[in-house]
């Protein structure tokens, strides 16, 4: 789990092997979309529609929790929808977030899997709050990260490529980037 996670964002964060996005419409279209209020972004994978949620974390009062904004957890799709928590492994080591405030509402997240690749939790013009990540040397707010996995292992799976699904903000255009797995020689 660990691998395939530090794959994806390594992938993320290779200015050599991220090219133009463009819109598409992606194949993995077809699992269900998480139906959660404040969600910021999502990841899906093969080979089930189980789905890990990041979610803007509010307090009693509805204000934002300056010490943990970000909740990350389960719905289980295969299972009814149940909700589950990561557990302390897949929070520690593959799918949590280190969260560190920056200023006036502002926070960069960096995967605790690859801390490399930085995200940034900020309001839009809209006065929403979204996670913005860095592709090809423009801003746009991340949406969804589907991993196609065939074959290899649970904790090496054979990932075969990565779909980013971006909004951009200035034209709230949404816009799919296929990242393919380099080639073994090169």
């Amino acid at each position: 789990m660990k691998k395939h996670f530090i794959f994806m964002l390594f992938l993320l964060a290779s200015s050599e092997v991220i090219s133009a996005i463009e819109p598409t419409i992606s194949s993995q279209d077809t699992l269900p979309v998480p139906n959660i209020p404040n969600l910021l972004f999502y990841i899906q994978r093969d080979p089930n529609s189980n789905t890990i949620c990041y979610q803007l974390n509010l307090d009693k009062d509805g204000k934002l929790d300056n010490s943990n904004p970000v909740r990350a957890f389960w719905i289980r799709f295969h299972e009814g929808g149940t909700v589950k928590e990561l557990s302390y492994i897949q929070n520690k080591f593959a799918y949590g977030l280190k969260v560190t405030p920056i200023g006036e509402g502002e926070f960069e997240l960096k995967s605790v899997a690859f801390t490399g690749s930085t995200m940034y939790l900020r309001r839009d013009i809209r006065n929403r709050y979204r996670v913005f990540i860095h592709v090809n040397q423009k801003e746009y707010v991340l949406k969804r990260i589907f991993v196609h996995i065939n074959g290899g292992s649970k904790l090496a799976p054979n990932v075969v490529y990565i779909e980013l699904k971006v909004m951009d903000p200035d034209t709230g255009k949404v816009l799919t980037e296929r990242i393919n797995k380099p080639s073994p020689t090169g």
